[in-house]
């Protein structure tokens, strides 16, 4: 039987693989796909406790995490967008104001 501790272990493999991503590449959308990979990293904690203790308040609170991160890709997206008309790249190192 799978246990709570293989969900954590899941769950810190996928957290620390986002966070490398974060500190490694400087290229916006590895940005973003970083960071939903922490975010679903917390989903699996949020779930995994949710089954180990047997309510259901860890998937709502995964749910709530899951409208967050969209709302984080549509906010992301768009700085995306700016970065790439404005500076003709998406390196985050290249801009150092929003303003040109």
């Amino acid at each position: 039987m799978v246990g709570v501790v293989h969900y954590l272990v899941l769950s810190a493999a996928v957290f620390a693989i986002g966070v490398f991503g974060v500190m490694a590449r400087s290229n916006a959308l590895m940005f973003l796909m970083s960071v939903e990979l922490m975010l679903n990293a917390a989903n699996i904690n949020l779930v995994a406790f949710s089954l180990h203790y047997g309510n259901l308040t860890g998937q709502v609170f995964a749910l709530l995490v899951m409208a967050l991160a969209a709302a984080e890709v549509a906010i992301g997206l768009g700085i995306i967008l700016v970065l790439d008309r404005n500076f003709g790249d998406i390196d985050v190192t290249v801009p150092t104001t929003m303003r040109r």
